[in-house]
């Protein structure tokens, strides 16, 4: 009886210690862990983070100014394609510098490449945009609208921000601005009108978020001004002609970007996670040198 209460258990099941399976004695809390992850946040730094969220936002903001433009007959669309174009080569052109100068060469494709891959698009745009203007005459226009709407945000929500997460997906957020501006390039007037819309969604959707990602790795220090210059140019375009949709834009970059940080970080001194030997094993490959 005396060598049973001297031998001490062990929390193996392995081996029969005269106790029942689920019998735990007093060293089992001792590997008990409070908080073990939990990370301690800057403000400032989370609020600079933020800009990533905000910066996508005024690129939907700018979209829709496009659109509002040009079916008020304040904007041609030869007008928007120049522009567009004109700045996609300045950003093609910044990204290979960037690329050359930190040397950060991934992929193979040549210029030459990627002018055949523009032009492809460019004439798909072009020679369906005569079928996109009459695409949708049998759906009302506020429905057109719903739909833009919630295509829209899905592009927002599944939009890649930095993080690896289930709810991520680059093709998805993608593919919901098309469809997006394939709705709106339905209620616009000529051909012109759908290839300008199409083109300019494929520019920001798709190249946009990829040039900013490559600044954001390369020179961190350009997305406070990035994220403050993009707010400044779709706050004064869409006070143009909303005022209400300019100070809702304006009052929602505040709360995302100063807001959501200070409520982030009040929070974190809240965490109560525990850990302990009942969380399910992980079991740790280690690489062979």
């Amino acid at each position: 009886m005396v060598d049973k209460q001297q031998k001490r258990w062990r929390k193996i099941l392995y081996e029969d210690q005269s106790v029942p399976d689920n019998y735990v004695d007093s060293s089992f809390l001792d590997e008990l862990q409070k908080n073990l992850h939990t990370r301690k946040y800057d403000y400032w730094t989370v609020c600079e983070q933020s800009g990533e969220v905000t910066q996508q936002i005024s690129s939907l903001g700018l979209f829709v100014v496009a659109y509002v433009y040009m079916e008020n007959g304040w904007l041609s669309p030869h007008t928007l394609f120049t522009i567009t174009t004109t700045l996609t080569c300045i950003g093609y052109l910044l990204k290979v510098y960037i690329d050359h100068y930190y040397q950060d060469t991934t992929s193979n494709r040549t210029l030459l490449d990627d002018i055949k891959t523009a032009l492809v698009f460019a004439g798909f745009s072009y020679g369906l945009s005569p079928v996109l203007v009459s695409l949708t005459e049998t759906i009302s226009t506020d429905t057109i609208y719903a739909m833009t709407a919630m295509m829209l945000l899905g592009n927002l929500v599944f939009h890649h921000y930095g993080a690896n997460a289930a709810l991520v997906s680059e093709a998805l957020s993608l593919n919901a601005g098309l469809f997006a501006s394939v709705c709106l390039a339905s209620r616009l007037h000529t051909t012109w009108h759908s290839f300008s819309t199409v083109t300019f969604s494929i520019e920001i959707f798709g190249l946009w978020p990829m040039l900013r990602r490559n600044l954001r790795k390369h020179i961190p220090q350009t997305q406070r001004w990035l994220t403050f210059l993009l707010m400044i140019i779709t706050s004064m375009l869409l006070w143009t002609f909303s005022t209400v949709a300019a100070i809702f834009y304006i009052t929602l970059f505040l709360f995302i970007t100063f807001i959501c940080p200070a409520w982030l970080v009040s929070l974190q001194p809240l965490k109560n996670n525990i850990h302990g030997p009942w969380d399910e094993a992980v079991i740790e490959e280690k690489k062979v040198s």
